[in-house]
């Protein structure tokens, strides 16, 4: 029987819902944690409790301690199952697929429902999850996102409603597997990883939104904020109001990279237009073009990849 280890963080699946006010806080022990003899059917499991954080209050430097710490224990256990609040969990999970060199199943999972509401899907999707660990086909897939019977990969995966328990998506591409009652199975393999290892978190990059009528005002304020990376979230297939262009150009002459992905959830960022603003104009200043990433998980690898080389020419093969 394969040997896998459980580590908490906290979130929505280690938390109870009062019946009165209808509000869910955390509680002082892990409610799940005394149903470890449910798992014994598919795993040896040995739990680890690392954080008891919502996962708004999850930062980059919670996700390197939490990398670090999966990282020691991989040579003890077959698989690692990671609870986690749902709100940055695609977050997480792609910071561990980034950091995390190994063919050993990560699993990452975590609840839209507390532990006593109706409906709590938290044990199920923690079954699942040491499931999928434990299978011998988990190997070799990156770090994983089991909930609600679907198996996706941390790359693609996201988050896409605020309260509906089959809110993670891998929207464009789906999942790589589901999970049935009586076995797992696998439909997908990854044709390609990378991976990013860093040892410190030390740059500070920034996420914007564009939206009609945007100007310069708003990127010219982050840019004396001193940031040292910006990521946009663009229109279309990756185009700007032509009144940011100006602020733009300041950001990138102080030799700040500049990454656009696409506020659509599907398609990728393309330089097609030539108009102030479009992408082929933008591509022309200097602005580095995703690979299909959200902008988060920009934020997230542009993080990780200037903790490595600030040249933007590394920077730029990275992302395109």
């Amino acid at each position: 029987m394969k040997k896998i280890l459980i580590i908490h963080t906290g979130g929505t699946i280690s938390m109870m819902e009062d019946k009165i006010s209808r509000t869910v806080s955390p509680t002082g022990e892990h409610p799940l944690g005394k149903m470890t003899n449910l798992f014994d059917e598919y795993a040896e499991t040995s739990e680890e409790y690392l954080f008891h954080l919502p996962s708004p209050h999850i930062t980059p430097t919670h996700m390197l301690e939490l990398a670090k710490v999966v990282e020691a224990r991989l040579n003890e256990v077959d698989g690692v199952v990671i609870t986690h609040g749902t709100d940055t969990l695609e977050e997480t999970a792609y910071f561990l697929d980034l950091y995390l060199d190994s063919d050993k199943p990560i699993v990452v999972t975590g609840a839209m429902r507390s532990s006593n509401e109706i409906g709590s899907d938290g044990l199920y999707n923690l079954i699942c999850s040491i499931r999928v660990a434990s299978h011998d086909n988990a190997n070799r897939k990156g770090v994983m996102v089991v909930m609600n019977d679907e198996i996706h990969t941390a790359h693609n995966v996201t988050k896409t409603s605020t309260s509906n328990i089959a809110t993670f998506q891998s929207p464009q591409y789906g999942p790589i597997g589901i999970v049935t009652k009586h076995n797992v199975f696998f439909h997908q393999q990854l044709t390609e990883r990378e991976t990013c290892k860093v040892h410190q978190l030390t740059h500070k990059v920034v996420l914007l939104k564009a939206y009609a009528g945007m100007d310069g005002d708003i990127i010219s304020a982050v840019h004396h904020a001193k940031m040292d990376g910006l990521v946009i979230e663009g229109l279309g297939q990756g185009n700007l109001p032509k009144d940011t262009v100006g602020a733009l150009e300041r950001v990138l002459a102080d030799h700040i990279p500049v990454v656009l992905v696409s506020r659509c959830y599907q398609g990728i960022v393309q330089p097609t237009y030539t108009y102030d603003g479009g992408g082929s104009h933008l591509r022309d200043i200097g602005v580095i073009f995703s690979n299909g990433l959200t902008g988060p998980k920009a934020r997230i690898k542009l993080m990780m990849t200037l903790e490595k080389t600030k040249d933007y020419k590394e920077i730029k093969a990275l992302f395109e």
